[in-house]
């Protein structure tokens, strides 16, 4: 009898389907079952997965995105308990049975959510201070009383009753959007999502700008959902959060404007520069306070110069998330 549906939606992925299929069964649990939901790949995959036992591999005839094919994927499923899985994830030992274990042995739980490390396969700067900044949102910053967490479809798990009940994720949201925040929401209406950090996976980041341009698409669609909603959330989208984007935006707003004013201010002036000098401190001291958790991380991590700059690294991602938010309200208003 199966227990837990494992569910991955798989677009041109040949190269880290096998990976992440191989750290899934060298676990070698039974009651349980893989389905790949091949997304409208460009390319056919030829990829033999007929030895692995239990999978089964549907391949849609056109891209439907993310969201429609692990609803796919779990109407095909048989378990009880349905994990969600990226295609380009490795899942760390024992998560599997950390899974099992979980729901097993509690038959009131209904949604638990992982984390992936924080470990890189590259030395480049910008993928690894991506997994930090992960990291400490999920371990060090997160509201530890909190009733829900993000049900992060990188790794998340739940029983198939209720995903079915709630009738799964927004299927317009054609690509990796916030489908999974949007769920969320839905969810912790009537249940609690759990964070249990022994549900790992590995993750290997994309370079700075596809993740800057997410940052943006994302920030733009949350606002919709925020402003009916109007509340924030225990991880990262957290109202100091917002606060931390704001002081950014703030910081560097107030920069530009005293450096393009210096050429044309004179002495007289001499209030107007004090007022912009002490504006921008305050931007300065604010946005360093809300950040303090993750550079003191990332400095015990990788030193101060990787600190440094992290600092003007996540002032870059914050301004797009800044511009997201300002377009998605602009929206809102016409």
């Amino acid at each position: 009898m199966v227990f837990l549906s494992i569910v991955i939606p798989a677009r041109n992925c040949a190269e880290t389907l096998p990976r992440l299929l191989q750290s899934i069964y060298v676990e070698k649990q039974k009651d349980l079952e893989v389905i790949v939901v091949d997304d409208g790949s460009d390319v056919k995959d030829d990829g033999d997965y007929r030895r692995y036992r239990q999978l089964s591999y549907y391949r849609l005839s056109k891209n439907r995105g993310p969201a429609y094919a692990r609803n796919f994927g779990a109407k095909k499923a048989r378990g009880k308990v349905i994990l969600f899985l990226d295609a380009d994830v490795i899942v760390q030992p024992g998560t599997i049975k950390e899974v099992f274990r979980l729901f097993r042995n509690d038959k009131y739980q209904v949604a638990a959510t992982g984390v992936w490390d924080k470990k890189q396969n590259t030395d480049k700067f910008f993928p690894k201070f991506k997994a930090l900044r992960d990291w400490s949102y999920w371990i060090n910053e997160r509201k530890l009383d909190s009733y829900y967490y993000l049900f992060s479809t990188r790794i998340a798990a739940i029983r198939r009753d209720v995903f079915l009940l709630l009738g799964g994720f927004k299927e317009n949201y054609i690509g990796a959007d916030i489908e999974d925040i949007e769920f969320t929401y839905r969810l912790a209406q009537k249940y609690r999502v759990d964070f249990d950090q022994k549900m790992r996976v590995h993750h290997d980041f994309e370079d700075f700008w596809p993740i800057a341009k997410k940052y943006f698409k994302r920030a733009y669609l949350w606002v919709e959902i925020f402003q009916n909603r109007k509340k924030f959330d225990p991880v990262a989208t957290t109202s100091s959060e917002a606060l931390t984007v704001l002081s950014a935006a703030g910081w560097t707003g107030s920069m530009i404007v005293f450096v393009a004013a210096i050429p044309i201010l004179n002495f007289s002036a001499v209030y107007f520069k004090t007022a912009l000098i002490i504006l921008n401190t305050a931007f300065f001291l604010l946005h360093l306070f809300g950040v303090r958790k993750f550079l003191w991380f990332v400095y015990t991590e990788e030193g101060i110069v990787f600190a440094v700059k992290s600092f003007f690294t996540g002032i870059v991602l914050y301004l797009f998330i800044f511009a997201g938010v300002v377009l998605g309200m602009a929206k809102k208003r016409t």
